[in-house]
């Protein structure tokens, strides 16, 4: 009888966490679909004024690796040049390859 409470507050203090954790992951999610819903809205504001995103500058060594069929050395090249993460370096060397007709 006396490992019954100590188990129970162990089991209090659990739920209570994962109740408390759920709240923050929620919070997280719903900030997240906030924020797509504004980047439709921007989305469809610069559709409307036939406003284009610019075309990202390409350091060489981003090129020279495209034209040799690099794809990935090219994505490598221009997360070093630039700082972005590996999402925004993939799509901008993926938005060069298409422009340059590359690929």
């Amino acid at each position: 009888m006396e490992w019954t409470v100590p188990i129970a507050v162990v089991l209090s203090l659990v739920l209570v966490f994962l109740v408390a954790g759920g709240g923050r992951r929620s919070d997280a999610d719903q900030l997240a679909r906030r924020l797509a819903v504004v980047e439709r809205k921007l989305d469809l504001i610069m559709a409307h004024l036939d406003i284009r995103e610019p075309e990202p500058e390409a350091p060489g060594a981003v090129l020279q690796e495209l034209l040799a069929g690099r794809k990935i050395q090219a994505i490598k090249a221009y997360r070093e040049a630039t700082g972005v993460g590996l999402r925004e370096a993939k799509d901008a060397v993926e938005l060069l390859a298409r422009q340059r007709g590359l690929g």
